[in-house]
């Protein structure tokens, strides 16, 4: 009969540990550690996000409560003090280097999106974290509150974060796509809001030979250069190329652009959008940026099933780090999901994993046993491992 270990050790058994390691080299994240490595605070903070932890003390109770398990995943009890100061000391872009390779795994099983063009699908948008502005002073977003953004690029393809920065609660998005080198194939597709309406970014990306979508902004001027095509489709009311009027418009960006008048028959408002793709149909267009509603079902799924609202330390190092892990943790459950074919949704795994982690028994079979099931699982003979 072969042995198997917890839950917990087969889902440590997916993050790459060599780059890992070589993430450490690189930041010296061990230079002074005696027994609490990086490994080992990886492990504690994943432990934290799967578990729900709200503080050092849980973790730390937590996980005495499993000594006699933690053999399984590498280690020994751990003292809130000693996670504190690796919190607070240890370079988070460790993590971030993790979730990049978790990343590359995943973006390899991820299924297309649905839409029936080929071109790669993103939408482009950022989300804010409050913060109490007495405790983490460092992140002053108004006079009294403050804040961190959390920028996002999400692939359609998989329904998953591409890239990911995280930056002060003052910073505009459009800075940071300026200043970011978002990784956009040639012949993908962005949809973003007004917000990122900068014509030099946008014809930026037409240099690459990226499409976007966005929609334009009320005082938007311009000069009609013709008819695109006769409208047609549902809800399409004009179809059109156009060029920008003024001096610095047209010098950000100098080529035509497509305006489509579109009425949204769930609204009743008519909406403008632009976008340099002349082929895909007038109705296609819309239905692009109306599907930018899946980032923000994005962020509001992290914000109520991730630990990224509350925070284990008050320091830059922590916050980040504890972000980027529940990050990584984010991208384990898609690559068990799409890896596995598991037909439940990534709440019900994660509530699954949640309540079978330091059990003896195998991914596979809490994946396909019925609940009934799973109680009786820990005492069968283990059944050979999914990866």
């Amino acid at each position: 009969m072969t042995k198997i270990g917890t839950v917990f050790s087969e889902l440590l058994k997916l993050a790459p540990r060599f780059h890992f390691d070589k993430a450490v080299e690189r930041h010296d994240g061990d230079r002074y550690a005696k027994s609490f490595t990086s490994w080992r605070q990886f492990i504690t903070l994943l432990y934290a996000q799967i578990t729900g932890k709200d503080s050092l003390r849980d973790i730390e109770t937590g996980l005495s409560a499993q000594s006699s398990r933690l053999y399984h995943i590498g280690l020994d009890s751990v003292r809130r003090s000693t996670l504190a100061d690796a919190n607070n000391r240890r370079d988070w872009r460790i993590f971030e280097e993790l979730f990049y390779k978790i990343l590359d795994r995943c973006q390899s099983l991820t299924p297309r999106h649905k839409f029936r063009f080929k071109n790669p699908l993103y939408s482009m948008d950022a989300t804010v974290i409050d913060l109490c502005l007495a405790m983490f002073p460092w992140a002053k977003f108004r006079k009294t509150k403050g804040a961190i953004k959390l920028h996002c690029l999400y692939g359609h393809s998989g329904a998953m974060p591409s890239f990911m920065v995280v930056t002060d609660g003052k910073k505009h998005e459009t800075r940071v796509v300026k200043e970011s080198s978002l990784p956009l194939p040639p012949d993908s597709i962005i949809s973003v809001d007004r917000g990122y309406l900068d014509f030099k970014w946008l014809y930026s990306l037409t240099e690459r030979r990226v499409y976007f979508v966005t929609r334009a902004k009320d005082n938007f001027r311009y000069d009609i250069a013709g008819q695109h095509k006769e409208p047609s489709g549902k809800g399409v009311i004009k179809d059109e190329k156009v060029s920008l009027c003024g001096f610095y418009q047209e010098e950000d960006y100098p080529d035509e652009l497509r305006r489509i008048e579109f009425l949204d028959a769930g609204s009743g408002k008519t909406l403008v959008f632009l976008t340099n793709n002349f082929d895909l149909a007038a109705s296609t267009i819309a239905a692009i940026y109306k599907s930018r509603w899946q980032i923000e079902l994005f962020f509001k799924w992290i914000k109520q099933n991730l630990k990224i609202k509350s925070f284990l330390g008050t320091g830059v190092n922590a916050v980040m780090s504890q972000i980027w892990v529940a990050m990584c943790y984010y991208l384990l459950l898609v690559y068990i999901k799409y890896q596995s074919r598991y037909a439940g949704s990534l709440l019900e795994l994660s509530r699954v994993i949640r309540e079978t982690l330091m059990n003896r028994m195998s991914l596979i079979d809490i994946l396909t046993a019925k609940p009934e099931r799973l109680k009786r699982l820990e005492t069968e003979p283990a059944q050979a491992m999914l990866f």
